[in-house]
């Protein structure tokens, strides 16, 4: 009642009135939902952020993939092929998360088909080993997992309502590649070296996966502000170190920085400088697979345009036969 009544009233407002409003509500922890008045700012950065996260759970379904068919065993070729449906499961979520804002799913896929639309940078990177699929699990999943969980208190109800259950299936994917590591780790000397190069390679493209450091980013103070956001890219990178690094330890391997320790006054892991450089070279469409990654997607998509077009006939058929019946 309060949320209808309140449509009613912003309707006779002035945008800035509006927005005052719009704001209140931010700031009493109310749900925005689809029908309710927002900013255009507000939902243009929505449907960039969502579009983008729908876009990065499907493309992150190819370095993966590709070890499907040469898994170690049958349960690790099951728990695989598993975790992969998870992820092409999310971006359907996303998708129809940030259709409620207005675009159409077929606007967002050409978004990124064409180049125009992003996605999560740390896909552009290459799986050269099984113990790579352990890396992912554990170091890209569990990055993941610390950036969405404060989603699931999005201000923006079907985003936060859609993260609930993607987090949850991505602690298991976390918990699964970590069980990957270890088992590398405790096996024999060269499984535990694939192990470490594995690590070696990913740490530093998944520290860049929180994005730029906060005075650098364009979009985070606006996300905070609007509570899409919760806490800040470093915030969150800080957060991911505190937790890795003993698990690093545990496993017996070795992060790769040199300028790695331990602040006692502070608590807290620091690290050394990452290379801004490379994650923007890698945005930008310069990373070791980005061309291939667009390209899988692009025939994945030619190749299927029949089953959308059975879909588009069978659903035109079916509506003919409801109207024939009500008539």
């Amino acid at each position: 009642m309060y949320t209808q009544a309140l449509n009613v009233v912003t309707e006779k407002l002035g945008d800035s009135e509006a927005e005052q409003r719009f704001l209140e509500r931010i700031d009493a922890e109310e749900r925005i939902e689809p029908n309710d008045w927002m900013p255009e700012a507000y939902r243009r950065l929505l449907i960039r952020q969502i579009s983008q996260h729908a876009h990065s759970e499907v493309v992150g379904m190819l370095p993966e993939g590709n070890w499907i068919t040469r898994a170690p065993s049958l349960r690790r070729k099951a728990a695989l092929l598993a975790k992969v449906q998870d992820e092409g499961g999310h971006g359907l979520y996303l998708y129809a998360a940030a259709e409620t804002l207005g675009i159409s799913r077929e606007e967002m896929v050409e978004q990124l088909l064409s180049g125009r639309a992003k996605y999560s940078s740390i896909f552009n990177y290459p799986t050269l080993t099984w113990a790579d699929i352990g890396a992912i699990g554990w170091l890209v999943d569990g990055a993941a997992i610390m950036n969405q969980i404060p989603l699931c208190r999005c201000s923006y109800g079907p985003y936060a309502r859609a993260m609930i259950r993607i987090c949850r299936e991505e602690s298991f994917h976390q918990r699964q590649g970590y069980e990957i590591m270890l088992t590398l780790a405790r096996g024999t000397p060269e499984q535990k070296a694939m192990a470490q190069d594995a690590l070696n390679r990913w740490w530093w493209p998944v520290l860049m996966m929180f994005g730029p450091p906060d005075h650098a980013s364009q979009h985070s103070e606006a996300s905070m502000r609007w509570k899409v956001k919760r806490f800040s890219n470093d915030t969150l990178r800080q957060k991911f170190i505190d937790a890795t690094v003993p698990q690093a330890q545990f496993l017996g391997l070795t992060i790769p920085d040199p300028e790695l320790r331990f602040n006692a006054e502070t608590g807290h892991w620091e690290t050394g400088p990452i290379d801004w450089e490379e994650f923007h070279r890698v945005l930008a469409g310069y990373g070791p697979c980005n061309k291939e990654r667009l390209a899988a997607r692009r025939k994945a998509h030619e190749e299927g345009a029949w089953v959308r077009e059975a879909a588009l006939a069978y659903a035109a058929k079916q509506k003919q036969r409801i109207t024939q019946q009500a008539a």
